[in-house]
């Protein structure tokens, strides 16, 4: 097991020893444990505690020294669990992002394969098998899987939730109410449609307080009885803004550009190019007043749950559907591969299974959420899916002799789309396609030149190492594997021109990469400037 430098109050040798005992009770885990998903939106990996202690600090603090805002409860959870340092978001956009979470197959093979497309009604998420074998299961928050309904409070197609009142399709309001109507967004203009506006939005009817409500009132419900809960938080996805006293919490810091946006890079290609624009100092301390919300209302189910005699038999997952780039490369948003948009949280608690401590090294995808979780449960699972069973690298924090240390990422590729999604997807044309590694990244795109970072010693991905002579045989292995998913599960980025004739020359034995004629990067598409006052 690999233990990572500690934070808050625990020391390295307290985290052993918790390793250790959790080691020695291992038989004592719950045969039906609970199951709560945290999922938060757009959300930078950096903003956790857990995940600066394992970085130096030039990554740990890219807006500035010092520059942090304090997680403690999402720490807490790390600590006790596990922490898996390179998760990413299959589809770095919501809606194939959150399909292959549910489902464990590739967005392309969801029928949500961009954004506000409806998941297949032949899908069977990981809450559906849950409730198959006698699970409560509820849902609340942002959904995404039902098309484009907006807000579209519980959508008729469950998919194993049978609970779903609070479920909403889309949106990033910050104000629901209930009331004898139900359900529903708190502020609206004159014409009564929904709007994103604040309007006095306090502890009770601010998004990710009224959420965190609603999900101890299932806790409390469903005490007797294993249940299986996801709540899917909005923030800290823009409009950025937040309730009082989160709102002028972080404005007394000051916030610096990130490096990547400070220097052009070396043979970027369009989709990690560093774009110039103005960073917002006022956006980021926002951005962090949400973080902030976020994790003191964890802390509040943390305490639900104690106070139900349930934590040690509840395992707790908290990941986000993609990140946001929060100015690195002159960005925000997401939809690009770079770390800062595909890389999220994951963290992982579950007594009695995953000793505490435990830090995952290998790169990891959400399609391996599903069948990883149902088989840490001990739940039979009755699907084919197209995600690995990663339940070892968490149980024993090594990866076995045979386990391959990459995970696919994709965007783009469906139908055609004249304009940029509205949360910030590539148009079509500009998708890509990548084999992640822990310690290289390796990119191809049917309208963009291909691409090859180090990230071992360039962290900050800023240069394209993709022809450089030393690193033939990285491109190599890393290409076959991405032909052979490709193939495997017919994405359809294997049928563009390009795409075929970069990979065919990455994994030949030839030396020189013949460039091709056409087609030439494009424009940047998406991801110039900041659209968080947007509705969306």
């Amino acid at each position: 097991m690999h233990a990572f430098r500690p934070f808050l109050s625990l020391s390295l040798s307290l985290l052993l020893s918790l390793s250790a005992a959790s080691a020695a009770t291992a038989a004592s885990a719950p045969s039906r444990p609970n199951l709560l998903i945290i999922q938060t939106d757009e959300h930078n990996f950096r903003t956790l505690g857990c995940y600066r202690a394992l970085l130096p600090a030039d990554q740990a603090f890219i807006w500035g020294e010092g520059i942090k805002v304090d997680t403690p409860h999402l720490d807490w959870i790390a600590a006790h669990g596990a922490i898996a340092d390179r998760f990413y978001a299959t589809s770095p956009v919501c809606t194939p992002s959150r399909a292959a979470l549910l489902t464990g197959r590739y967005p392309q093979n969801t029928g949500a394969i961009q954004n506000d497309l409806p998941l297949r009604d032949d899908m069977i998420t990981y809450a559906e098998v849950l409730r198959r074998v006698g699970y409560a299961t509820g849902y609340a928050g942002k959904w995404h899987l039902d098309g484009d309904a907006r807000p579209g409070f519980a959508p008729a197609r469950k998919f194993g939730w049978e609970e779903n009142r609070y479920m909403f399709n889309r949106g990033h309001y910050k104000k629901l109410i209930e009331d004898e109507k139900g359900p529903r967004v708190g502020a609206v203009n004159a014409q009564g449609v929904p709007t994103y506006a604040l309007d006095g939005a306090d502890a009770k009817t601010f998004t990710t307080d009224f959420l965190t409500d609603r999900t101890i009132d299932f806790i409390r419900r469903h005490a007797a009885a294993p249940f299986c809960w996801h709540v899917s938080f909005p923030d800290p996805h823009g409009p950025n803004t937040v309730r009082a006293p989160y709102d002028t919490m972080f404005f007394n810091l000051d916030f610096k550009q990130p490096r990547s946006a400070q220097s052009p890079g070396k043979d970027l290609p369009a989709y990690a190019a560093t774009l110039a624009g103005a960073f917002n100092k006022n956006q980021m301390a926002l951005y962090f007043g949400m973080v902030k919300c976020l994790d003191d209302n964890v802390g509040r189910i943390l305490t639900a749950l104690r106070e139900t005699g349930q934590l040690e038999r509840t395992f707790i997952v908290v990941t986000s559907d993609h990140g946001d780039l929060c100015g690195e490369h002159g960005r925000d948003n997401k939809g690009v591969p770079m770390e800062g948009s595909s890389r999220i949280p994951f963290l992982l608690h579950a007594p009695g299974v995953v000793p505490p401590g435990t830090v995952v090294r290998s790169a990891l995808g959400n399609v391996d959420f599903k069948p990883t979780i149902l088989a840490l449960m001990g739940i039979t699972n009755p699907t084919t899916d197209e995600g690995r069973d990663a339940s070892v690298l968490f149980r024993t924090g090594r990866a076995p002799a045979d386990w391959a240390d990459h995970a696919f990422v994709r965007i783009g590729g469906g139908p055609k789309r004249t304009t940029a999604g509205e949360d910030g997807e590539l148009a079509e044309g500009n998708g890509w396609l990548g084999t992640f590694s822990r310690d290289y990244k390796f990119i191809v795109a049917p309208g963009a030149a291909p691409s090859l970072f180090d990230l071992a010693n360039d962290p900050h991905e800023l240069t394209n190492l993709f022809t450089a002579p030393a690193q033939r045989d990285t491109v190599r292995r890393l290409a076959t594997a991405l032909h052979d998913y490709a193939q495997r599960f017919q994405d359809p980025h294997l049928a563009a021109a390009r795409v075929k004739s970069d990979l065919a020359w990455a994994m030949s034995a030839s030396a020189d990469y013949p460039a091709p004629a056409a087609p030439v990067d494009p424009a940047p598409a998406a991801g110039k400037t900041k659209r968080k006052n947007k509705q969306k």
